[in-house]
């Protein structure tokens, strides 16, 4: 099973240089452990599409609701949702405050 988890913009705790060294080592472990299938940062201007009726409308950010907007992600692959949210709890309890989401990924191999 594959799962997105992401992060969100608002109520994040400013990383400190112990943070990056815990969350190397996290990466690096779940990395080896084939787990993590891919991780990264996210533009938080980023550009909204629409289409309605045929109409395809692009706007640029940045969005009034920063705090909503997902700034990282982590693709893994787990055997079950109950993993996945234990990788998400680790994560949390490296980086601190703040709130993200978790979502199952469908695709062919599934």
């Amino acid at each position: 099973m594959r799962f997105l988890m992401t992060t969100l913009g608002g109520n994040l705790t400013p990383p400190d240089e112990t943070v990056y060294a815990e969350m190397a080592a996290f990466v690096e472990e779940m990395t080896r452990a084939g787990v993590l299938l891919a991780t990264g940062g996210l533009d938080p201007v980023g550009t909204h599409v629409s289409a309605s009726g045929g109409e395809i409308t692009v706007t640029d950010g940045p969005f009034t609701e920063a705090k909503e907007a997902i700034v990282s992600f982590a693709l893994v692959e787990v055997r079950s949702k109950e993993e996945a949210i234990e990788i998400s709890r680790r994560f949390w309890k490296i980086i601190g405050n703040g709130e993200g989401n978790i979502q199952q990924v469908f695709g062919p191999e599934d």
